[in-house]
Parts: structure tokens; sequence; C-alpha cells
């Protein structure tokens, strides 16, 4: 009985039954060595399980003639693994050009997943579904090419949107180019393609941001990617610029002005921000190399501006405080409104006690004449406040004061006998 040789798949076009293949294999494997075959196999795959692979006669035939197959070079796993080790991952397809019939030496690809996980190189899922294991999102200090501590992030959309433009690819200059061309004839794919392979970039600039108060990370990688979409609306590639150095300060500029608009209770002027950041690095100075708080005077003397314009800096740049900030570590949960005084708003209380008053003081005069009333009232302000002179009630009665001045110690004696009078002695 003459056996065929399996067919070779090309390496340009990964195997369809490239799972079913690994399987077959395995199971080969299993039954070479005298064992009997797990009942059920299972492979990490969206894919329903299959029931136990039954291996025919012709399996165990292709496994002896294993060695006649020509295994990828020392050299070419080393270039995988340089690769990988340059921008920290390398891809499922550069596996399959590499292992172009992998269910022919499944072993031996353990291995070189080994060595790629020893050299910490991950392995990124590009649409192929071949690998049981999962990416795992890159981390400061273990190969990660983003350069962020994710461990510290405690938004899971944060690592969510990190670990999806990890898998997109960079743009080399000729691909940068040739995008540009087709972005210039109207190429909205082209177009998409250019931002998406520069989210990284707004990503590592705007973590130079993160300790900047108003904004959280998220905001400020959203801010950016405002500022790249400007970037490649307005790039030249016939000016022989890197995208990347030219989108760079399109970002910053995007972020900054974010800063200044939002990061404030109050909003303050972008040109007003640049100047306040320039007096706080003067200030700064001045106090390292006169070890006290500077003058206004001196301040002015070193920034060359008016005196009167840094007094108002000095003004504009003052940050606002909430009321609701608690003071001290003490149980009762003190504020700092709870110590600062309002001098131009009456304490519920006191507004209580003064309606009152005002209650008491209106049952008392309405036994007098409506002239005697009326003087009381201009006399001792009780309708608006304003105490007027008896040389001013004379003239609005068309009396002399000294008639003023009678009707009033009149009216005054008459309250005197009020019975209700009691009342007011609190006040």
């Amino acid at each position: 009985m003459t056996v065929k040789k399996p067919k070779k798949v090309s390496a340009k076009k990964p195997a369809p039954k490239l799972k079913k293949s690994i399987m077959k294999a395995k199971s080969a494997k299993a039954s070479g060595a005298g064992k009997k075959p797990n009942k059920k196999k299972f492979f990490p795959t969206k894919a329903k399980p299959k029931a136990q692979v039954k291996v025919a006669p012709r399996v165990k035939e292709v496994v002896r003639e294993k060695k006649e197959v020509i295994k990828p070079t020392e050299e070419k796993m080393l270039a995988i693994i340089s690769k990988g080790r340059t921008r920290g991952f390398v891809t499922e397809t550069e596996l399959l050009y590499l292992f172009p019939e992998l269910e022919e030496y499944v072993y031996d690809y353990d291995i070189f997943l080994g060595r790629l996980q020893e050299a910490g190189v991950k392995i990124i899922e590009d649409g192929g579904g071949i690998l049981g294991r999962k990416p795992e999102v890159p981390v400061k200090g273990k190969g990660g090419s983003m350069g962020i501590d994710l461990a510290k992030l405690s938004a899971d959309s944060i690592q969510m949107y990190l670990k999806e433009i990890g898998k997109i690819p960079l743009l080399s200059g000729d691909e940068e180019v040739e995008l540009s061309k087709r972005k210039e004839k109207g190429d909205k794919e082209a177009e998409r393609k250019i931002i998406e392979a520069n989210l990284r970039l707004v990503v590592s600039i705007a973590k130079k941001f993160a300790s900047a108060k108003g904004l959280s990370l998220l905001d400020l990688i959203q801010e950016g990617n405002i500022g790249l979409f400007r970037a490649v609306e307005k790039f030249e590639y016939k000016k022989g610029f890197k995208f990347s150095t030219y989108a760079t300060w399109w970002i910053r500029q995007a972020i900054t002005r974010a800063l200044a608009d939002q990061s404030r209770t109050i909003r303050i002027p972008v040109h007003m921000v640049e100047t306040i950041n320039k007096f706080q690095q003067v200030q700064r100075f001045l106090i390292q190399e006169l070890g006290r708080e500077p003058l206004a005077e001196e301040i002015s003397a070193e920034m060359g501006e008016d005196l009167e314009k840094v007094r108002y800096i000095i003004k504009i740049s003052q940050d606002t405080i909430s009321l609701e900030t608690t003071v001290g570590d003490d149980e009762d949960n003190s504020t700092l409104e709870d110590f600062i005084e309002d001098v131009k708003n009456e304490t519920p209380d006191r507004v209580a006690a003064l309606q009152l008053l005002r209650d008491y003081v209106k049952a008392i005069i309405i036994n007098l004449s409506p002239r005697e009333q009326k003087i009381l009232e201009m006399r001792f302000g009780l309708v608006d406040g304003v105490a007027h002179t008896l040389e001013e009630v004379g003239q609005e009665f068309e009396v002399t004061r000294e008639r003023i001045r009678q009707i009033e110690a009149k009216a005054l004696e008459k309250i005197r006998k009020f019975k209700g009078l009691e009342k007011l002695r609190d006040y």
C-alpha cells in the first residue's frame, strides 16, 4: 500500500484546518508512545469542542516520516526573537510563516514558545485565533513598549484601550508617504490607518501631563486624540518631515489648551496661563536665591513687567478652595466653612430674632397715631434702616425740630406704659 506524502501548505496562506491538524498530530504522538488518547481533547477556541479523535493508520505513518520535513532554521528563529525583543511582541501571522506546517512539529513549536516567553516577548492575536494563550497587556518593566505601569491604573477602561491600540502595528516612512498620498485623494481608509497607527504616540505624550490637576489620564488622551486628528488634516508629506514629529506639536497644543480651559474652576485665557507659568518660575527662582518669599517689586524687576501687572497676576493665579475642605484630623470632621465668618449674611437664628423684634415693635406702635408712628419710623429707621435727624423729620412734616422732639417724647411715653413692653427687654 502506497502512502501519499502529505501536501505542504503555502507559507503565505495559513492552513484553513490548522487547528484540526494540530489536534491530530498531538493525538498521533500520544498513540506512538503507546498511551491511550484522552477521551476528549479541548482546544481553547470559540468553536464547539469535538469528541474523541480517532487516529487513523495513515496518520501514524505520516508521523514516522516526520524526519523528512524541513524544520525552521535556528537563524530564522533567532530573527523572530530579536524582532520581538525590539518591539515587545510578535504576531500569530509571523509564527505561521515560521512554522508553515505546524501540525508536523508541535513539540518544536512549544519549545519555541518557551524561548519567546523567556525573552519577554508577547504573542499578539491578529485574527487567526490559533493560540490558546491570551496576549497580555504590556506592563512597565516587563518588556512592554508602552512604558506605563498598568498596575497603578484602577480604571479598566484604560487597560482595555491600551490593549486595543497595542495590537495596531506602527507605520514605516514609506507607508506614511503612501497613506498620505491616498489621504490627499480623499481616501478615508488611509486617513483612519494613519490615526490608528499613532494612537500610542498620544498616550506617550498624555502621560507626561498625568500629574496635572483637573483632568484624568483618559481625558488627556481624548484631548490628545483631537490634536492628532487635526495633525492628520494638516500634514504635508512633501516637506520631508516624519508624521510623528509633526503631530507631536499638535497633540501637545490640544492637551495644554484643554488643561488651561478645564483644569480651573474659573477659566483663565490661554495667553494668561502662559504668563502665570512664567511668573511661578520666576517666583520659585527668587525663593531659592533670596531664601524667602519675594516681594512683588522684586518679581516685577526680574520679569521685566509693570508692578501693577505683577500684582494682577498674583491675584488671578490664586487657586480656589472649597468651603467643604476638611480641617484637622479630629472626629468632628470640621470644614473650612466652620472657621470663616460671613459678615454679609445673617445666621438663621439672627434672622429669626430680628423678625420677632419687628413683629413686637409693630404690635406696640400700632396703638399710636399715624403721625406718631411715622415720626418714630423716621427717627429710629424702623422701615429703611436709616435714622433721620430732627431737622429732616421737621422738614417732612413742615414743622420745627422742637415740635418733632415733643411729639417723639410723647410717643415714647405712651410706649413705656404698654403692657407688652417686657418682650422687648430681651433685645
